[in-house]
């Protein structure tokens, strides 16, 4: 979210969370709009910093404002707790769409303790944002033995499949919740909807 009308827009769909990404993006804010952003989400509705590679000030500034760091570069297990300080975070990894994946690929996964693991779409070499999604039978494994989310590529279309797949912790949406580049009211209920309704089913 970009902006106090993007947010109000996403809490009267029922939102659980709200994202602002500091990391290189075209949606990113820039970090003297954070307290803005910050007080614009209510109580009980979940503060998202999205970061890749940030500076320990960066992290210090989305903490101090209340937001739980979600780390989508290339950090190690150590950056992420120091980064977070000690707090519980997400940490991001990117699933190749033309690759094979095993269980053994995910064993170094452990090592970020005290998060939740997301999972996004690798489109060319961006580390998210590219609006595709990837085989979601590659973590369904993971999914059976611990709560993650689900990112990349998600509609108010596919999430329901996606949801009855894979009954993730959360899912995550960008692109599939705007028309021109900005954020849609009507997509931005109907994915809410369609999450509500395929948990329900499930």
């Amino acid at each position: 979210m970009r902006s106090p009308r993007d947010i109000a827009l996403a809490v009267a769909a029922g939102v659980d969370a709200v994202g602002v990404i500091v990391a290189e993006s075209p949606r990113r804010v820039p970090l003297d709009s954070l307290r803005e952003l910050a007080v614009a989400i209510p109580p009980f509705v979940t503060k998202i910093g999205v970061v890749a590679s940030a500076s320990e000030g960066d992290t210090a500034r989305l903490r101090m404002l209340g937001f739980t760091l979600q780390f989508s570069g290339s950090e190690s297990p150590e950056e992420c707790q120091k980064g977070a300080g000690g707090l519980p975070y997400v940490k991001v990894f990117h699933i190749r769409r033309d690759v094979a994946y095993d269980p053994d690929d995910f064993a170094e996964l452990e090592a970020y303790a005290n998060s939740l693991w997301m999972f996004d779409a690798k489109v060319d070499e961006r580390a998210g944002g590219g609006g595709l999604p990837f085989m979601w039978q590659t973590v369904e494994p993971i999914a059976r033995e611990r709560p993650i989310v689900v990112a990349g590529g998600l509609t108010p279309e596919n999430v329901g499949d996606c949801v009855r797949l894979l009954r993730p912790y959360a899912v995550d949406v960008r692109n599939g919740i705007e028309s021109n580049g900005e954020k849609d009211a009507d997509k931005m209920r109907a994915f809410v909807r369609a999450v509500r309704q395929a948990d329900a089913e499930a």
